[in-house]
């Protein structure tokens, strides 16, 4: 009898957290009205794209992060042209300089980590990356998401360079959707795509998330931190580019040639 009553207490403590967390996750996803009509102001597209409320801020765009501090204090700027790489209008300065990586998470992530960061170190940019043990000074930490990322879809998410011309200091990966992956190289480029919003590139696809993503055409807007064309790109799409706003799990997008002009004007 006594190991019933024990079961019993512990099965209703089990159903009272999981309550406990679907209503957070509800209450998470509850998106104010004022701060939908101000990213609609900013240009974003809140109705084809899902704004998801968490924590710390607002996942705009899919995997952008934005305090509600910003987008109250972002002002709406002028839509960039329909070519295809773009840049915020903070960026990373103070070059030549190293940014220091850590990351939290087990040994496929570190890998592939270093995968990443190859990519970058490879084209002699004044913008190097390393890899350290601590987090401690760390430029950026790489960790898992909390759990309400996977209830809401979200596969990962990052930010843009502050005014200071700091990189944004943090990547959050959802693991249910990473961990089981084959291709190390695919978690590799979701990786450099998220480093590439921390260093402040908007996706290649912001005039039309469609050619990545399906759907109906959809441009992102200027969304207040700056669209700005990157000259040398062309105009039309980059099939492969590494900063398209959508892209399979396992599908290793290393840089193309216009990704290297990108990188290369900026850094």
């Amino acid at each position: 009898m006594r190991s019933l009553f024990l079961w019993a207490v512990a099965l209703c403590y089990l159903f009272s957290c999981q309550s406990e967390q679907e209503e957070s996750v509800i209450r998470q996803g509850e998106v104010p009205t004022a701060v939908l009509d101000q990213l609609n102001a900013l240009g974003f597209n809140t109705i084809d794209i899902e704004v998801k409320k968490i924590e710390t801020g607002y996942i705009v765009e899919g995997d952008i992060l934005l305090t509600e501090d910003q987008i109250m204090h972002l002002s709406p700027g002028k839509l960039a042209p329909t070519e295809e790489h773009y840049h915020t209008d903070n960026l990373v300065t103070g070059l030549p300089r190293a940014v220091s990586v850590f990351v939290n998470m087990p040994q496929l992530y570190r890998d592939a980590t270093d995968i990443a960061l190859a990519r970058y170190n490879a084209e002699n940019l004044n913008l190097t990356f390393q890899r350290v043990g601590s987090s401690a000074g760390a430029d950026i930490v790489i960790s898992a998401s909390p759990f309400f990322y996977f209830f809401f879809g979200i596969l990962g998410s990052a930010g843009f360079p502050t005014a200071n011309g700091d990189p944004f200091n943090e990547i959050l990966l959802t693991r249910q959707f990473y961990d089981n992956v084959s291709n190390i190289n695919g978690l590799a480029t979701t990786i450099a795509h998220e480093i590439g919003h921390c260093i402040g590139f908007r996706h290649t696809d912001f005039m039309d998330r469609s050619f990545s993503c399906g759907g109906s055409p959809s441009n992102e807007g200027d969304g207040g931190v700056g669209a700005n064309f990157i000259p040398g790109t062309p105009a039309g799409p980059d099939p492969g580019s590494w900063m398209l706003a959508c892209g399979n799990t396992e599908l290793d997008r290393p840089f193309t040639n216009n990704d290297q002009i990108a990188l290369s004007f900026l850094y």
